[in-house]
């Protein structure tokens, strides 16, 4: 370190002490010595390699000093809310730890591409034993999460592949965290869960990669409740609703206030912000989602309840959860004290923009008579099993996509959480594992409950067990990735390779190519149900794995498609599974891809130099070069 106008210092080291008018650094007060150490130029190497210097320095670095705080909240700052400002700590050793775990958790990720890569993408793939690795590691929870969060949030085009796995065990984690507060909020006694807790918890697990804190949401609630009470301010100065402080747990008992603050609160959310319920696009998972309700403004009967019910409770009116069938409602006591009688209860519809009906009213809505049961109040615990049912149908309802697959598998998880031994979705769970072709151990745990819960199921049980026990056996076998080399005589009519951007003829769809055949691979039924023999050169030509703009993987024939004419990136989830990085007019395949196609990365390159006249240089196309010619 020197001084404006000082001589640069010596290589041998960092930590040469400086001389300026015969002061050296070690002549200065400590007070000012922390200061210059605590300068954000020098890095930890740099304050290392001063502590090594004498003792006087090492001292000055002291590892419950702010040298090493500073350090430490320079190079990670998004842990700061994790200690706090009053306490002690020994920030040399918290910086080693936070150090350490970061370079372990690398490795582990770069580990798991070899591992787990296949060609074919597996819908709802998981990693297994990897997750146990990372917390095997000991470090705490969050120093894992920030190492993971600083991949996913470096270069975008670049360390594809590493993001790709860190994005999927930060999921885990977060889930298993998620899941694990669940647990504790039904534990609690039914009169201390909130809905909106337990309607945060299903949408953390679903979406765990989001900002989703039941904090920021009750923020966004209390900014509601204060253009209820501005505009209750306007008809009723002196309503008890407007003296109550944030978090005061009240009720208004005079059923004309409680009208007034109704009326207000239909005002507001309907008039004033214009929710309303989706009818358009009913069966959008988001419409399950608080943070997305509250964000688009548009839900269903039973999200829109929980956030109207949630408002009124803030402003002392209290209404009870309904599960009518195929329409969620709320219900409102007109009495006093809480009758059995469904007729003393207007029921309120917050998807028809909070509209008050009677119990004949009601049965409009639905088409047909129900039983008295249906006007009851529920638990909090079965508004949620409600609120994931209605994810968990919807997931059944997909195209067999990843997000369909996933919506599918976290649904399940919050479903069997909630109510573990029901037989149906356990057996749903265990089917949805077996297709999927993960987590066979857990597909046998499954199917033990199963036969100890309901011994009649025997039949489905002894299928899965002997098909699960035959794939863990093979397993234990793997087969050799099959090599495909475009000097083979057999795929000289291969025009195309992997890492080019596409564009598909009649589709008009862009994508990537991972992979390809020479000839069609698929089944006779799915080529007669593609039309493939309608094409010019039908099943007899080269067929292209394709990662979609859209989201989708396709199988496209070789004459529909034709490189892109101006290259983009392509918003895949995959994309990070076969290539490293995105070199502005192509993709460079990961190690695991080129051990399938050693070839093609010569031939990329070669494609888009005649294609673009240029080359962009990228730190991964030596690298590539040197591959593809055996250099």
């Amino acid at each position: 370190m020197a001084t404006p106008g000082a001589r640069e210092p010596s290589p041998r080291s960092s930590a040469v002490l400086f001389e300026t008018e015969g002061k050296r650094l070690t002549d200065l007060p400590a007070e000012l010595l922390e200061y210059i150490l605590c300068s954000p130029v020098l890095s930890h190497v740099d304050i290392s390699s001063v502590s090594c210097s004498c003792k006087w320095l090492h001292d000055a670095c002291y590892a419950r000093g702010k040298v090493w705080e500073h350090q430490f909240k320079l190079r990670w700052p998004r842990l700061q809310k994790y200690y706090r400002q009053n306490e002690s700590y020994d920030w040399l050793k918290e910086f080693r730890t936070r150090h350490i775990a970061g370079l372990q958790i690398r490795r582990t990720v770069v580990s798991i591409s070899r591992r787990f890569f296949t060609e074919v993408p597996c819908v709802g793939q998981v990693l297994g034993d990897s997750f146990a690795e990372i917390e095997s590691l000991g470090a705490p929870e969050h120093f894992c999460e920030d190492e993971l969060l600083s991949i996913l949030n470096s270069d975008r085009s670049k360390s594809l592949t590493l993001k790709y796995y860190a994005k999927k065990i930060l999921y885990f984690l977060r889930q298993k965290n998620i899941l694990r507060s669940l647990k504790v909020f039904l534990e609690q006694p039914p009169e201390q869960q909130s809905a909106l807790e337990g309607a945060v918890l299903v949408d953390q697990y679903c979406n765990p990669l989001a900002e989703i804190t039941l904090e920021i949401i009750s923020v966004q609630l209390d900014d509601i409740v204060d253009k209820v009470r501005k505009l209750l301010r306007v008809t009723n100065p002196s309503h008890p609703s407007l003296r109550a402080l944030p978090g005061d747990c009240f009720a208004v008992e005079d059923f004309e206030l409680q009208r007034q603050v109704v009326g207000a609160l239909n005002a507001v959310l309907y008039e004033q912000l214009q929710y309303k319920g989706n009818e358009c696009d009913f069966y959008n998972p988001m419409n399950s989602y608080i943070h997305q309700v509250l964000l688009r403004r548009t839900g269903i009967p039973i999200s829109l309840s929980v956030l109207y019910m949630t408002l009124a409770r803030k402003l002392g009116v209290h209404l009870e959860p309904v599960n009518f069938p195929n329409h969620f409602l709320l219900r409102w006591c007109q009495r006093e004290r809480r009758s059995g009688d469904i007729y003393d209860y207007v029921y309120v519809d917050a998807f028809g923009k909070g509209k008050q009906l009677t119990a004949k009213e009601c049965e409009y809505l639905i088409g047909h008579q129900v039983t008295a049961d249906y006007y009851s109040a529920i638990s909090t615990t079965k508004v949620l099993l409600r609120m994931v049912g209605n994810l968990l149908n919807i997931g059944k309802r997909g195209e067999g996509t990843e997000k369909s697959y996933q919506l599918l598998r976290d649904s399940l998880d919050l479903y069997l959480t909630i109510n573990p031994d029901n037989v149906q979705y356990l057996l749903l769970q265990a089917r949805l594992y077996f297709h999927l072709g993960i987590w066979p151990e857990k597909v046998l745990d499954i199917l033990q409950h199963i036969q100890a819960l309901d011994p009649s199921q025997y039949g489905a049980v002894g299928y899965l067990v002997q098909h699960t026990l035959e794939h863990i056996q093979h397993k234990k076998h793997p087969v050799e990735p099959d090599v495909k080399r475009r000097s083979a005589l057999e795929h000289r009519d291969v025009q195309y390779s992997v890492g080019l951007i596409m564009k598909h003829k009649r589709s008009g769809y862009n994508c990537v190519i991972y992979g390809w055949d020479p000839k069609c691979t698929m089944s006779q039924e799915w080529i007669t149900t593609m039309r493939v023999h309608q094409l010019t050169n039908g099943a007899n030509q080269p067929f292209y794995n394709v990662l979609v703009q859209d989201g989708t993987c396709r199988y496209a024939a070789q004459e529909n498609l034709e490189p892109h004419s101006a290259p983009l990136e392509i918003g895949h989830s995959e994309v990070g599974r076969y290539f490293s990085e995105f070199s502005e007019t192509h993709y460079i395949a990961n190690d695991e891809l080129l051990t399938r196609y050693p070839e093609d990365m010569a031939e990329t390159l070669g494609t888009v130099q005649e294609l673009y006249h240029r080359l962009t240089p990228s730190p991964g196309n030596d690298r590539q070069n040197a591959q593809a010619t055996g250099l």
